[in-house]
């Protein structure tokens, strides 16, 4: 296009609207359309937006919305509009908007559009993209009233054919449409997304055929007969012809290197023809596994072309849409079995595909996160479950803690990943409802759970264990929906009786209570170690040879265990309880021996329970088995001795219910009356026979004692609440009547 032509062109116009005679048609209806900013307070900064000539496109790359791009509270919101993403043009006096198939959307008035253009109203509300490039739509029209010409006529001479002046010949054999399409064509607000089509250059004067006079002109004008114009030559012909020039050469000493020089252009030129062609078809092959619905293996190819073109934002669009429909459903399946770990999988094959994609690496977070918040809920036992103190507390703080720092990033995504996969739309409703229910709970028990875990931490760091007690007890009162307390109470009397252990001398229990020591929560773990650096407790070389000794033990090889213990009687003050520990295991040795000896006596059968009611259910293992062969020959006298025991404690607590329980009055008498004395002996006998069958029952026929488990647990219950009143009034009775009304009453079952 030369550089003249459009100022002649505008000098034409000029002309034309002062020719007289010119038709006065109305002009063009001015539109000017204004979007004003709606966007949240706290994310102001927009600038309103003035559109005077249209079509206006709305995308990334656009002046209007690329000064964005270095501001952080805007640059964010920028990257979801696409490169082309919308565009306002104007048709019939009217303006229109049209969405050009953006990723995140163009909406009017809440609705997105779809694949059609619609008329923009005053006062309608558009967005791009999201919630955050959102515009208030004014329109304001003008009608002008300056005439303007619709065609512009030279004018004629009388006598003179009506034939323009302006036009050129028309050389034979041509249209006569042809001169005006062989001119440059101008549009008045081109954009990034029209594509100009110019047709060729007017011709040169080296390109017209000097062969004569045409065979016709037209007589009014005198004029010599028009030249044609040559064809256009291809660029494959261009090609050809300047490797032909840069062969051309005088000089034949130089042609061979010519030749190679061809030789390099034609390679270059036909590497990029291949790139092309490869390209394409790699193109191609994805749009076919889109159409096909074969979401793996497009995402597969759009990864490789990533690979290639890691910079293509639309490409990135495509892959990130490709990843999610091949493994969304998937992995949702997976979350529903509650294979959480095949989960992962799904995506860790999900992260390998976005290795060029920080957008898709985003959602797969995103997906992560639902995924731990759903195991976390099948791991409590379903929403409904209480929070487990020690469990779930810092993995719940962690996960609401989470969507809290970005509830509406969150939200965005999710909706995002559902409009690709519909499903998911159905599915993470469902997970959400978990959420605001994990984020009610937490609201109430977690400030409670570090008030109780800071209480346990305070007492035993002051080495008060026994304070801890009443702490668990006041906050299960107070909030019967809080989990795990029970776990926290085995633990502290585990804790307690190890303390008492290790203050009692030649204690033989305390190794063995540490070798069994299992602690679920941390600060009683902690403590015990602190306990043993600080030589409290045995060290943990010294539990390490009391383990080798009691393997020993445990596979019947009495002589080596005897020997480990005796080693350990020189250890310092830990030889007394190594020392306690060594009589004991001498002593099962020998009523072993005895009890072999006794077989074919009369109370072979009482000395056989005596004997193994008396062993260590972990530690003396060896004799439990050794003499498992002689309770099966006697399995049946010995089911009938539980049963004779259980019918003795039956009839003991149905005379005890007969009477009438032990009431305050006769528990807070200064003397032990003959009531008092009857009704507890009744209660401690079925107690002591309730306790015995059911020890019987353990050995030989476990299921066989559920039939008694109702009453056994009735007699054990009014028991301890009758030890726990008289423990009440222990500032009101004496000390030995207490204790004597307490042994009346019998010993405690824990």
């Amino acid at each position: 296009m030369h550089a003249t032509e459009p100022s002649m062109i505008g000098v034409e116009n000029k002309e034309a609207r002062r020719a007289p005679g010119a038709e006065q048609v109305p002009a063009i209806r001015q539109i000017d359309v204004v979007l004003k900013p709606l966007s949240r307070p706290e994310l102001s900064g927009l600038a309103k937006i003035v559109i005077k000539k249209f079509p206006f496109l709305v995308g990334k790359a656009h002046p209007t919305f690329s000064r964005y791009k270095n501001k952080n509270e805007h640059g964010r919101e920028r990257s979801y509009l696409s490169r082309r993403h919308a565009y306002i043009f104007q048709k019939g006096g009217q303006a229109y908007i049209e969405d050009l198939a953006s990723i995140n959307g163009t909406f009017v008035d809440g609705l997105r559009l779809q694949e059609r253009a619609v008329p923009l109203k005053d006062g309608a509300v558009v967005a791009f993209g999201g919630e955050h490039f959102v515009y208030r739509v004014g329109i304001t029209r003008e009608c002008g009233d300056e005439p303007v010409p619709s065609v512009a006529r030279a004018p004629t001479a009388e006598g003179v054919p009506t034939a323009s002046v302006a036009s050129p010949p028309i050389a034979e054999g041509m249209s006569a449409e042809t001169p005006l399409s062989n001119r440059t064509k101008f549009v008045g607000a081109a954009t990034s997304f029209l594509k100009i089509l110019c047709v060729g250059d007017e011709p040169k004067d080296d390109e017209l055929k000097d062969d004569g006079p045409a065979d016709s002109a037209l007589p009014s004008a005198g004029a010599k007969a028009p030249l044609v114009k040559r064809l256009p030559r291809g660029r494959a012909m261009l090609l050809l012809s300047e490797i032909a020039s840069l062969l051309a050469s005088d000089e034949p000493d130089r042609a061979r290197r010519r030749w190679w020089k061809a030789a390099a252009v034609v390679g270059i030129l036909g590497a990029l023809v291949l790139t092309n062609y490869f390209w394409s078809a790699s193109e191609h092959d994805l749009n076919d596994a889109f159409a096909r619905g074969e979401y793996a293996r497009a995402a597969e190819l759009a990864s490789r072309l990533l690979d290639r073109h890691p910079d293509d934002v639309e490409l990135k669009a495509r892959a990130t849409e490709a990843a999610l429909k091949a493994n969304v459903p998937a992995w949702i399946a997976k979350v529903r079995a509650r294979d959480f770990d095949a989960a992962k999988g799904v995506l860790a094959g999900m992260s390998v595909l976005a290795t060029r994609d920080a957008d898709l690496r985003h959602l797969i977070d995103e997906l992560q996160w639902l995924s731990d918040l759903e195991r976390l809920v099948s791991a409590r036992g379903g929403p409904q479950a209480p929070i487990r103190i020690y469990a779930d507390e810092d993995r719940i703080e962690r996960l609401v803690g989470r969507w809290n720092d970005d509830t509406g990033e969150h939200q965005r995504v999710l909706v995002r990943i559902a409009s690709y996969v519909p499903q998911f739309g159905d599915w993470y409703g469902e997970a959400l409802t978990h959420l605001r229910k994990l984020q009610s709970e937490s609201a109430v028990y977690l400030p409670v759970i570090e008030r109780v875990k800071a209480s346990i931490s305070t007492e035993l760091a002051r080495d008060v264990p026994d304070a801890v007690g009443p702490v668990l007890t006041e906050t299960a009162e107070k909030y019967p929906g809080l989990g795990g307390l029970d776990s926290v109470r085995q633990d502290l009397a585990r804790y307690i009786e190890i303390r008492r252990e290790a203050r009692t001398p030649k204690s033989g229990r305390l190794f063995a209570l540490l070798r069994g020591a299992r602690f679920a929560t941390t600060p009683f773990q902690q403590s015990l170690r602190a306990l043993a650096a600080s030589g409290q407790l045995p060290s943990a070389d010294l539990m390490q040879q009391y383990d080798a000794a009691t393997q020993a033990w445990r596979d019947g090889r009495a002589t080596e265990a005897f020997a480990g213990l005796q080693q350990m009687m020189a250890a310092g003050p830990w030889g007394e309880a190594a020392s306690t520990e060594l009589e004991r295991r001498q002593g099962v040795t020998a009523r072993y021996a005895a009890l072999q000896e006794s077989r074919d006596t009369n109370g072979f059968v009482d000395q056989l329970l005596a004997f193994r009611a008396s062993l260590d259910a972990d530690e003396d293992v060896y004799f439990l088995r050794a003499t498992a062969p002689d309770l099966n020959l006697q399995r049946d006298k010995i089911i009938a001795r539980a049963q004779d025991a259980m019918n003795r404690a039956r009839t003991l607590w149905q005379q005890y219910r007969s009477n009438g329980p032990i009431d305050a009055a006769q528990r807070i008498k200064t003397s032990i009356s003959d009531q008092f004395r009857t009704r507890a002996l009744l209660l401690a006998d079925a107690s002591r026979y309730a306790q015995q069958a059911f020890l019987i029952y353990s050995q030989v026929d476990a299921a066989g004692a559920g039939q008694w488990a109702a009453i056994r647990d009735e007699i054990e219950s009014e028991a301890r609440q009758q030890r726990s009143a008289l423990h009440d009034l222990g500032n009101v009775l004496e000390p030995g009547l207490l204790k004597a009304k307490l042994e009346l009453l019998g010993e405690p079952n824990e």
